[in-house]
C-alpha cells in the first residue's frame, strides 16, 4: 500500500501523539495516590501502545483492518469507591485527571481530521475504530472525575 505525502505526515503525528500519551500514562500511574486511578492510567496505556503499533504498522504500509469498537467501557470506573487519599494527594491526582482528558480530547481531535483525509476505506475504519478508543478513554477518565468530585 503507498500512503500520499499527506498521509504520511498524518501518520508521523498520530505516532508522535501516542508516544506522547504512553509517557504521560506511564508517569501517571507512578504518581497517582487512588490505586483505581494508577490501575485505568496503566489499562490505557496498554491501549495506546496498541494505538502506537497500529500506527507503526501502517507507516510500514500495512493496510490494517481492525473489527469493530466495543461499546462498552473496558474499566469499572463508574462503580468505583471514592479515593481515600489525603486532599493534596487527591489534588494531585485531580490534576493528573484533567490534563489527561485534555490530552484525549486532542488526540481524539487529530484522528477525526485524518479519517477525513485518508483515501482508504479500510484505514480510514481504522483511525475511526482507534479514535472510538481515545473517545472512551476520555469517558473513563471523566467517571473517575465525576465520581471523585473532580470535574466542574
Amino acid at each position: 500500500m503507498t500512503l500520499t505525502q499527506k498521509e504520511t505526515t498524518l501518520l508521523s503525528d498520530l505516532k508522535s501523539q501516542e508516544q506522547l500519551c504512553i509517557e504521560k500514562y506511564t508517569k501517571y500511574a507512578e504518581q497517582a495516590c487512588d490505586p483505581t486511578l494508577k490501575n485505568l492510567f496503566t489499562t490505557v496505556k496498554s491501549t495506546e501502545e496498541n494505538h502506537l503499533s497500529t500506527i507503526c504498522r501502517i507507516m510500514n504500509g500495512e493496510e490494517v483492518s481492525m473489527g469493530a469498537s466495543s461499546s462498552g467501557s473496558s474499566s469499572s470506573v463508574s462503580q468505583s469507591t471514592q479515593s481515600t487519599c489525603p486532599q493534596q494527594s487527591k489534588d494531585h491526582d485531580a490534576f493528573l485527571c484533567k490534563d489527561a482528558l485534555s490530552m484525549e480530547k486532542h488526540v481524539s481531535s487529530l484522528y477525526d481530521t485524518c479519517i477525513f483525509e485518508f483515501s482508504s476505506p479500510v484505514l480510514r475504519n481504522t483511525l475511526n475504530h482507534i479514535q472510538k478508543e481515545e473517545q472512551q478513554h476520555g469517558e473513563e477518565l471523566y467517571r473517575y472525575m465525576k465520581n471523585n468530585n473532580m470535574y466542574s
